[in-house]
């Protein structure tokens, strides 16, 4: 019986270092993290997505089929922040401390803390958007956020995926449309470059941004590492730090490449990642939105924090 307890005991500690070590990253990236495991911090979800961080560092994310946004304060408590979400995705504060979200059925909202909602971009050429994914608010109070055909009713209302700039008198401006699923989207720290990430292409594309709004030709920014045995896979949601570095949710885990283009490193998680944005008390704890479960990882760099129009 002893025997068979000991055995049983090593068996379950195996399982737990194989647990343990799976959601480590392969290498640590050098100046940049992460310094410990990533810890799954809640479960039980259908699909989470759309991180985003409030200036005191409390996280809130979407779960999508449930129609539902969760905030998760500093203690690591979860609470439901919106119960009737409109299928939110994409999630990120402005500069007067409104949530602003793309809800999936049609339309980009600004939500206070209070529960009230205000649009922010409703309809281009009078017809409704197909299903709006990602967002990026910038210093003028405009919003670009991206529009693919995920979740969206057929045919697509707009006709064509596309990325947008809804500025802060709610004129809407197409900006492209030449993108497979354009997803990811965010700035530079200095909001002088748009980064746009499409899930139906491995390369992630840069734009110069020339005016609030507008932008120029846009080139590739770099290439991402695919799956083995796959090809053409993109990305999903982005985060970037304070030096610029972004970090690309794709199919073999979170890659963070440098301002330059660089792959750096990938980081590894249990669950394949759909979101990652940086928050906590000093905004040195990165938060991965992985299919059921929201993740946190310790890392050595903060994370940028667009300010946003006050």
């Amino acid at each position: 019986m002893t025997k068979l307890r000991s055995t049983a005991a090593a068996i379950l500690l195996s399982g737990l270092f194989i647990s343990i070590a799976s959601s480590r990253a392969d290498d640590a990236i050098k100046g940049i993290g992460p310094t410990g495991p990533a810890k799954k911090l809640h479960t039980g979800f259908a699909f989470t997505e759309g991180l985003a961080a409030d200036k005191d560092g409390n996280v809130y994310f979407s779960d999508i089929p449930n129609e539902k946004i969760h905030k998760v304060d500093l203690d690591g408590k979860l609470t439901v922040f919106r119960e009737k979400s409109n299928h939110a995705n994409g999630l990120m504060f402005n500069g007067k401390g409104e949530l602003v979200a793309c809800e999936m059925d049609g339309q980009v909202v600004a939500l206070s803390l209070d529960g009230k909602r205000r649009m922010v971009a409703e309809k281009h050429d009078g017809k409704r958007f197909n299903a709006p994914n990602d967002l990026v608010v910038d210093q003028a109070g405009g919003v670009y956020f991206t529009d693919p055909a995920f979740r969206a009713p057929m045919p697509l209302p707009q006709g064509k995926t596309a990325v947008y700039y809804g500025d802060a008198e709610g004129k809407v401006t197409r900006l492209l449309d030449d993108l497979i699923n354009p997803n990811g989207v965010t700035m530079s720290p200095d909001e002088k470059t748009l980064y746009v990430i499409p899930t139906g292409q491995a390369e992630m594309m840069m734009y110069p941004i020339e005016a609030p709004g507008k932008i120029g030709k846009g080139k590739v920014y770099c290439t991402l590492e695919q799956p083995q045995g796959k090809k053409n896979g993109g990305g999903d949601g982005v985060a970037v730090d304070a030096k610029g570095n972004l970090y690309i949710a794709a199919g073999t885990g979170l890659q963070v490449f440098s301002p330059e283009g660089k792959l750096l490193g990938t980081i590894k998680l249990p669950e394949q990642p759909a979101n990652v944005k940086f928050g906590g008390k000093d905004f040195k704890t990165l938060y991965v939105t992985a299919r059921t479960s929201l993740y946190t990882l310790p890392m050595e760099i903060a994370g940028h924090q667009f300010p946003g129009k006050k």
